[in-house]
């Protein structure tokens, strides 16, 4: 076979898979989930809900941060009642994300009692394994759905490892018992967690919420496990995925994790919404799921939120730690002026940005960027010569370096930016 008869490597994420959509709104506001449309960013607080000023605040930055949808807990009345001061106080503050309502246990009387509530969330959490036991779990499932419908509620039919139907279980396992080569409990779990999904989902349609308002997820813990029911689940329907570890862990680990898991499924077209559940370290930030989460789909290529930075890791020709307080300034400066630039510039969230720290590939990935920095390594002449759409401008001195290179990075983007010129 000739050269010219060798297929070309196929680049980019895999096709997105026809789903079903579902229509999240606020007021004007409208998120798109499933049906083709670009994967969304969710998050959830964990504040105590009754408390309508720090949940607010805590959605406000959620939502500064990139979080396109925001789920809060409504566990008690008194969290019930609190989501409609929650939701005015968020629309006083011109901060319009839709919310989500986390049901578990008692999510039927809630949303009967305090139809506020009901009415002011944007779309519903239900988890089939916490709706009721017995005789009751039928009708408290149903009473669920019927409020959704009611007030034309999208509903996240959502399965955890940890609070699976155990009489559909035990169910499955006896089934299982009868096969004449019996699955191993594994694959049974598995079986057990998607059907769980499918088979309410079924129930919601058949009590009236169409196809195209429910979203399913089984959630898992370890990244296989995750994967392959993931996998199933999309083969078996058509209805829009939410994706996530359901504890992914603390900071590298849970970033990692969740990176490792999700990576696969998106690569492979499945899934429309994405949360990160990162445990947030002793008083870090929420937001942190959040900024991880859209990375993750920036550097897979699926969406774009922000400019990007590459930088220099560092080696033996940069014991100078300037070029990693550079990046990292230079990084937290672009995330913090998105707000802004997004409404006067559309299309910066598409530029790349260098920040290099010595000659060997400095001003070579400099020139390749967008703007780039490439910083002097150890013994090198202290100079840092900036790129600008691959040309080199000025070079830089002196111990202010990062303040002239965020003046030159705002004045690119002014200029360029202007129209929305969004090349690549």
């Amino acid at each position: 076979m000739s050269q010219n008869d060798v297929s070309p490597i196929p680049s980019g994420p895999a096709p997105r898979k026809a789903t079903r959509g579902a229509v999240i709104r606020h007021g004007r506001r409208q998120v798109l989930v499933g049906g083709g449309h670009p994967i969304v960013v969710q998050s959830m607080t964990n504040t105590d809900t009754a408390d309508v000023a720090a949940t607010a605040s805590q959605i406000s930055d959620l939502a500064q941060a990139g979080s396109e949808l925001v789920r809060i807990t409504v566990n008690t009345a008194a969290a019930a009642a609190a989501v409609p001061a929650i939701r005015a106080q968020l629309d006083r503050l011109n901060v319009d994300v839709p919310l989500i309502g986390d049901f578990h246990y008692n999510g039927h009387t809630l949303l009967r009692d305090y139809p506020d509530c009901a009415q002011a969330l944007s779309k519903y959490r239900i988890n089939p394994g916490n709706v009721g036991q017995g005789a009751k779990r039928d009708s408290q499932f149903a009473q669920m759905i019927e409020i959704a419908c009611k007030y034309d509620k999208p509903v996240r039919i959502g399965v955890n490892w940890g609070s699976l139907d155990q009489s559909l279980l035990a169910r499955m396992m006896d089934r299982n018992l009868q096969r004449a080569a019996p699955w191993d409990a594994q694959a049974v779990m598995y079986d057990a967690l998607i059907s769980s999904a499918l088979d309410n989902a079924a129930r919601a349609e058949a009590l009236g919420l169409p196809g195209g308002q429910i979203i399913l997820s089984c959630k898992v813990s370890a990244v296989q496990d995750l994967i392959a029911v993931y996998r199933a689940l999309a083969r078996r329907c058509d209805y829009a995925l939410h994706l996530g570890l359901t504890e992914a862990g603390m900071g590298s680990k849970g970033i990692v994790g969740s990176a490792a898991a999700l990576a696969v499924l998106l690569q492979e077209g499945i899934g429309d919404t994405i949360r990160i559940s990162l445990t947030p370290d002793p008083g870090g930030a929420r937001t942190k799921e959040v900024v991880v989460a859209q990375e993750l789909l920036q550097t897979m290529g699926l969406r774009k939120f922000a400019p990007m930075v590459i930088a220099c890791p560092g080696c033996g020709r940069t014991t100078s730690t300037v070029f990693q307080s550079l990046a990292d300034t230079i990084q937290t400066f672009l995330r913090d002026r998105m707000p802004v630039w997004k409404t006067l510039h559309p299309g910066v969230e598409s530029m790349n940005v260098a920040v290099m720290g010595c000659i060997v590939n400095g001003p070579g990935e400099s020139k390749h960027a967008d703007i780039g920095i490439s910083l002097p390594g150890t013994g090198e002449e202290p100079a840092a010569p900036v790129f600008v759409d691959g040309v080199k401008t000025v070079t830089l001195h002196g111990p202010d370096i990062a303040v002239q290179f965020q003046a030159i990075v705002e004045d690119y983007i002014k200029a360029r930016f202007r129209q929305g010129d969004t090349r690549s």
